[in-house]
């Protein structure tokens, strides 16, 4: 059968590149199998954004655009590695019913709380006062856009209600779960309704002293952490 196919799902105001060296760590540590990392649309060197984004863009994501990448490389159940977005457009995918072998998320969201809507409203003032803008720019085509389509709607009133509770309870694949202790944008609520809601069996591992970004803050940590959770496909 072999081991899964590695994809990894970049956060809000990510990229492929923005994994840094992440994805090729933890791959070199299982066997070299398979991996895509990619840029979504409006992200890193892909296809920029035109206007805001919907409510439903991590919905979108999941559930029309990701199948349609999977397709077309033939990559059947793969591991989805998610990181914050990432890990929640992972959940709807999962839980939709697409087939997957087991989902490693990092700092996911499945509801918006207050702590979220604080860390986004300082990351708006980070970006109109500081040269955020420039720093972007560099692994992003369009930086205004990239950080306002996920600004604004994070933002808006109609987001408030964003909820993929729904979708837990069909997910019965291994999951690991991984989240620093100072996350500034959600709290470890969001890792106990994963636990308290999927069918399948979740890992979780707290890492202290990080923030939203804990594989960058703490890249040995993390690397381990997923490499001796992913180990029990090899040569299964």
């Amino acid at each position: 059968m072999g081991f899964p196919t590695l994809v990894f799902l970049h956060e809000g105001l990510g990229s492929s590149t923005l994994w840094r060296s992440v994805p090729e760590l933890i791959r070199s540590h299982l066997g070299n199998p398979s991996m895509l990392v990619y840029s979504r649309a409006g992200y890193g060197k892909s296809t920029p954004l035109e206007g805001d984004r919907p409510v439903t863009y991590m919905h979108d994501e999941a559930l029309e655009m990701l199948p349609r990448v999977l397709k077309s490389l033939n990559i059947d159940k793969p591991i989805l590695v998610g990181h914050s977005d990432g890990g929640s457009i992972a959940l709807i995918h999962a839980g939709a019913g697409y087939q997957v072998s087991a989902l490693v998320l990092i700092a996911p969201h499945v509801i918006v709380e207050d702590q979220s809507i604080e860390g986004i409203s300082a990351a708006r003032e980070t970006f109109l006062s500081t040269n955020l803008a420039e720093k972007m720019s560099r692994y992003h085509i369009d930086a205004e856009s990239t950080f306002w389509g996920w600004n604004r709607v994070w933002l808006s009133p109609e987001f408030r209600e964003w909820n993929i509770e729904e979708y837990l309870p069909a997910i019965d694949v291994p999951i690991l779960v991984i989240q620093g202790d100072q996350d500034e944008y959600g709290t470890l609520a969001q890792l106990d309704l994963i636990a308290r809601n999927v069918a399948g069996e979740v890992e979780r591992k707290i890492i202290p002293g990080t923030r939203h970004s804990p594989h960058l803050q703490a890249t040995e940590d993390v690397v381990d952490a997923v490499v001796k959770f992913l180990s029990q496909f090899i040569n299964a």
